[in-house]
């Protein structure tokens, strides 16, 4: 599922990677490729949770390998056609498929890992490694065919479906005759500590999408950097930011999820305050390797916490943790370049400190349902029930 997940993020890095050369052939104008980036990120997360919704009232294990053919389907008409609207809705219908992907495969993903926070962690990094990859994959393909050769980048969609769907239902539910027990939580949906959690998840988001959006653009004009090595800072935070994704998983395992999430966001203050701070560089580098672990650091813990929280909505769980809560986070991006326009981007980095002492209060309302149901209090919920999907 990792790797699945992985396959099917790589249309979400291609789309980017696709813009300038829409630009430079078509002509198009930066307004326009916004729409486009609106199209494959905001209706592809807004989109999740309704998928989410219908997979929890009966699951459907065909959308994985559906989800991910639509995304390279999309991807793949994106070049197709000179028309802007019917790139636009080839983007959307990759979005879509990306969406529709994403909340079933969290289900199947959770099945196989269990009460494992750090198996799900490895689920969560194949999402980082595949939007990684998106541009590595799409610009050689690119430079050389130009957008006419996006029907090229297909491939991976229709390997990794052919795969997920001889082997998926095989591997988590076991051969006839010796059927695996799945291990999909059960127990009552908790609907009030689910929006407390999502709370938490959009505020990490908007501090996500600030230190994502605007790293690169303070060090060239706070630290002297070039635009190669402003750019090699981004890519030093979303490195640090997979090894805070496994890590995360490893320690809410042993010292406790809500341990875990709290300490991403004290090691986030000190290091988002260093960076509005600071003027040197090789420090300045340091502080963005601690900024990338501790905004991950909670990542894959958002999403098990959820899944227990809504255990018979785990579709719903995981469409608003992974989806909806992130693009809403995303929205708040524009008021902090209108902040860093009217003062500056050092403002708006110690603006950005307030976010995780936010998230960390926040986090104190949060509970863990495993340690309620260990001490015989609240809404059990266990992961022992031979409940499977078709």
């Amino acid at each position: 599922m990792s790797v699945a997940h992985a396959a099917d993020d790589i249309y979400q890095g291609i789309v980017p990677a696709l813009l300038p050369f829409l630009v430079l052939e078509r002509h198009y104008s930066y307004a326009a490729v916004s729409g486009l980036t609106l199209a494959a990120t905001v209706l592809s997360s807004v989109a999740q949770p309704a998928f989410g919704w219908l997979t929890d009232r009966r699951p459907r294990r065909w959308i994985i390998p559906a989800g991910l053919t639509v995304a390279g389907v999309g991807v793949a008409a994106a070049g197709s056609s000179s028309s802007y609207w019917l790139t636009w809705l080839a983007v959307a219908l990759s979005g879509l498929g990306v969406a529709a992907f994403h909340p079933e495969a969290a289900r199947a993903a959770r099945q196989a890992a269990g009460d494992s926070t750090r198996a799900m962690s490895v689920f969560a990094l194949g999402g980082n490694v595949g939007y990684a990859l998106g541009p590595l994959l799409a610009t050689p393909v690119l430079l050389t065919f130009g957008v006419r050769g996006t029907p090229l980048l297909i491939l991976p969609a229709l390997i990794m479906a052919a795969v997920l769907a001889v082997w998926l239902g095989r591997v988590l539910d076991g051969r006839p005759g010796r059927r695996r027990v799945s291990r999909l939580p059960v127990g009552v949906d908790d609907w009030p500590a689910f929006a407390r959690l999502t709370a938490v998840v959009i505020v990490r988001s908007v501090l996500f999408f600030g230190l994502s959006t605007f790293l690169a653009l303070h060090f060239v004009r706070n630290l002297d950097a070039s635009t190669a090595q402003a750019g090699a800072v981004l890519t030093v935070f979303l490195v640090a930011g997979a090894a805070g994704t496994l890590l995360g998983g490893w320690l809410a395992d042993r010292v406790g999820r809500l341990f875990c999430i709290r300490l991403g966001f004290a090691l986030a203050v000190p290091a988002v305050a260093g960076l509005a701070l600071v003027t040197s560089r090789p420090l300045a580098i340091a502080l963005v390797v601690l900024a990338g672990i501790a905004v991950y650091l909670p990542f894959s813990v958002f999403v098990v916490l959820g899944q227990d929280f809504l255990p018979n909505r785990i579709g719903t769980a995981s469409g608003v943790t992974v989806g909806l809560a992130v693009s809403v986070g995303g929205l708040a991006t524009p008021a902090l370049g209108a902040l860093a326009d009217a003062t500056s981007l050092r403002t708006v980095l110690a603006v950005l400190v307030a976010l995780p002492v936010l998230a960390l209060a926040l986090s104190t309302l949060l509970h863990d349902p495993r340690q309620r149901a260990a001490a015989g209090t609240g809404s059990p919920v266990s992961t022992e029930t031979t409940r499977t999907s078709p």
